[in-house]
């Protein structure tokens, strides 16, 4: 087994290779605004850190979301070219759930909660670090506020809004080697990873302008 696991769902662009056993090479960093530009020089940066070439990769996991429109789809998009490409297969794993693997909480309950701007976040609740109990789920922290109320939480979005989320920690972001830990795990145990498909959870912020004029030919 070697896995190709990255992310794009957050301000990190993030990649990593599993072997089935272990994380052999990763990558990650931070830019909102560059995941096009940064994604492909990460894989070939952890691809040359293993001395394997692309073709030797037997599957693709790539993060799901929730996530801005833009960045998730930049991710999702390379993983099922690669996919299709190299003829293997493309998993899905909530990227959430990485974000709760890298946090190694055991005992639950606790909050994962990224940051969905618009002054919301990108939320799921977890009874441990591989068992999501709701979500996931986009709302104002302050409309959530009583039913994490006293938990333990995690991310970037529980990071922004200490009031309603008091007892957040690091990890800030997902990690690509999280989600490739994760989805080894769970193939090993012979689980079914969901599809490639975008949690959005919301409408892209692009709209078409509402009472546009129309322009027809004369």
């Amino acid at each position: 087994m070697l896995l190709l696991a990255l992310d794009t769902a957050t301000p990190a662009v993030t990649v990593a290779l599993h072997d089935g056993t272990d994380v052999i090479a990763s990558s990650s960093q931070v830019d909102a605004r560059r995941h096009g530009e940064l994604l492909l020089p990460a894989v070939d940066r952890v691809l040359t850190e293993a001395g394997l070439k692309l073709e030797a990769v037997t599957g693709i996991v790539v993060g799901t979301g929730p996530g801005p429109y833009t960045g998730l789809r930049v991710g999702l998009m390379t993983a099922d070219t690669f996919g299709l490409a190299l003829g293997v297969p493309v998993h899905g794993l909530c990227t959430l759930d990485g974000l709760a693997y890298a946090a190694d909480i055991e005992k639950g309950p606790f909050v994962v909660a990224t940051d969905a701007r618009r002054k919301e976040v990108y939320w799921a609740t977890y009874a441990d670090s591989r068992t999501r109990l709701t979500g996931p789920a986009v709302d104002r922290p302050a409309d959530i506020a009583e039913q994490v109320a006293g938990l333990p939480a995690v991310g970037a979005g529980a990071l922004l809004y200490p009031d309603t989320f008091p007892r957040a920690h690091e990890p800030e972001h997902v990690s690509a080697a999280a989600l490739a830990s994760l989805a080894a795990e769970k193939l090993a145990a012979g689980e079914e990873l969901t599809a490639p498909r975008p949690l959005y959870l919301r409408r892209p912020d692009a709209q078409v302008p509402k009472n546009y004029k129309v322009v027809t030919p004369k």
